[in-house]
């Protein structure tokens, strides 16, 4: 699961790492940069569509179905409505006829360009203790996460994060340590610089989408370190710079000097 994201650099940095120009949309709107995104504000990202693979375009993180009326102004009354505010979609349920995923999966396939994400670790005492770490490409490069987007009718742009299972043992399930209630440890998506043509290829079928999303980014290109709770607090500004910078908690009993700088 995927609720909290960074993205620092500027709609510019953007076009020159991906090759890609701001549609009319996103020309009229300002920078979208935040030091501390929470999915659940509901933020719009630059987000590259399969429709567009030249462009990046405002999409809001929060996918919603396709067939309703949504805009602006009913927005956030419909997505927080769905289980998990349309946040993250399971990548297992990506061809399941019983979601509205299966038209996304084939044609509205996205990348969606970050600084990093957040990700809570639960340490063993005191119960249900957090911490949170935050992962972010070891080369200090734009981290590319594997996204499926809707059109609703009144032409509102939301999509999710894709997540998959977590390998047992791997730096995923050892950080983000809480399994889910189907008794699983999640990740998202990730995408290596030269797979990010592939995902947004309309010749994909089932098959390479599936292998895309099982064969992404290597986790030995992370790195992921503790930083302060401030992250979760209601009353603290999470927004700031110094939000990423590393804050060792004693109550953390995990060896993670291996996934650090």
């Amino acid at each position: 699961m995927c609720y909290n994201t960074r993205i620092t650099r500027k709609a510019e940095e953007i076009e020159a790492h991906y090759g890609v120009s701001r549609t009319e949309k996103g020309l009229a709107i300002g920078e979208l940069t935040y030091n501390h995104a929470n999915g659940y504000n509901h933020p719009n990202f630059w987000v590259i569509p399969q429709e567009g693979p030249k462009l990046i375009t405002p999409m809001k993180w929060g996918m919603l179905r396709p067939d309703i009326n949504a805009d602006d102004s009913n927005y956030i009354s419909l997505v927080r409505k769905i289980t998990g505010q349309g946040l993250n979609a399971q990548s297992e349920k990506l061809f399941d006829p019983k979601s509205y995923y299966p038209k996304s999966s084939l044609v509205r396939r996205c990348v969606v360009p970050l600084d990093g994400f957040y990700e809570p670790h639960t340490c063993s005492k005191p119960k249900d203790y957090k911490v949170p770490f935050y992962f972010s490409p070891r080369d200090g490069e734009l981290l590319s996460l594997a996204g499926i987007y809707t059109i609703s009718k009144q032409k509102l742009v939301t999509f999710s994060l894709l997540t998959r299972e977590a390998e047992p043992g791997s730096m995923y399930a050892n950080i983000h340590n809480k399994k889910n209630w189907q008794g699983q440890n999640r990740q998202v998506v990730t995408l290596a610089r030269n797979q990010v043509e592939q995902w947004l290829s309309n010749d994909l079928v089932q098959a390479d989408v599936e292998r895309l999303v099982l064969n992404g980014l290597e986790e030995q290109a992370l790195t992921a370190q503790p930083i302060s709770k401030d992250l979760f607090s209601r009353n603290a500004n999470s927004d700031r710079p110094d939000i990423v910078d590393v804050v060792h908690d004693e109550r953390i009993t995990l060896d993670y000097s291996e996934y650090t700088r």
